[in-house]
């Protein structure tokens, strides 16, 4: 099921692609293995996947544990600010800080550890209540700030959009985004240049790449319906 799904959802990409006039190497796909077993992140990885997101640092970890070989890891999810140190070294990208908190806990974590974080900025692009992130008149400032930290650098923005029925109604959504890190790259703020939007899931990752997304997290597109463990 996975494989044949995994075809799917790169035909897909590769449409998607070729409609905004983008490569297919501008878009990098994340297999979201939240809740999933690695028997099925096995399959995904003999169908060439190497990059997978995971909510949740507890799963994360175990996961690494049993899969030993090289992947790119990216943790996706909330991040408490005291599960961060288990995650310094592990993880190739963090997409969800959320908080002035959390980048100053990551900055304090890993440099005790003399690492590097790669984050990405969470935007709260449709001011939910529901959804973590900096609304998008925030984003600036915070960033200004995070500039600072030397043990993290801002590789670019993230949104996780509303639940809709027609992934139409998203676009004006990734739309601003993209329009939100232009306008930010242009104020050639100290020690950031950003060119990553991590935006789109399952039901609307397509129109995600058409505008402009460079990571697209799907989960059920591959994997299937949810499975709590």
């Amino acid at each position: 099921m996975v494989t044949e799904n995994l075809k799917a959802v790169e035909e897909k990409i590769e449409a998607a692609c070729a409609r905004a006039g983008r490569g297919r190497d501008e878009v990098t796909l994340i297999a979201v293995s939240k809740t999933k077993p690695v028997e099925m992140m096995q399959e995904a990885m003999s169908a060439g996947i190497v990059t997978f997101g995971e909510n949740k640092v507890q799963e994360l970890t175990k996961k690494q544990q049993i899969l030993t070989e090289p992947l790119n890891w990216h943790l996706i999810g909330h991040l408490q600010r005291n599960k961060v140190k288990q995650i310094v070294g592990k993880v190739e990208r963090i997409h969800s800080v959320d908080s002035l908190r959390l980048a100053n806990q990551i900055q304090n974590d890993f440099e005790k550890q003399n690492l590097t974080a790669d984050i990405l900025i969470e935007v709260n692009m449709a001011k939910e209540e529901s959804k973590f992130g900096f609304m998008p008149e925030e984003t600036e400032d915070a960033l200004r700030e995070i500039a600072t930290f030397p043990n993290v650098l801002v590789r670019g923005l993230m949104t996780i959009a509303p639940f809709v029925e027609n992934p139409e109604d998203n676009r004006i959504h990734f739309r601003n985004l993209h329009k939100l890190l232009v306008d930010i790259n242009s104020k050639n703020i100290d020690n950031i240049s950003m060119n990553e939007l991590s935006m789109g899931m399952t039901g609307d990752y397509e129109v995600a790449i058409e505008e402009g997304a460079t990571y697209v997290r799907v989960g059920t597109g591959i994997f299937g319906s949810r499975q709590y463990i």
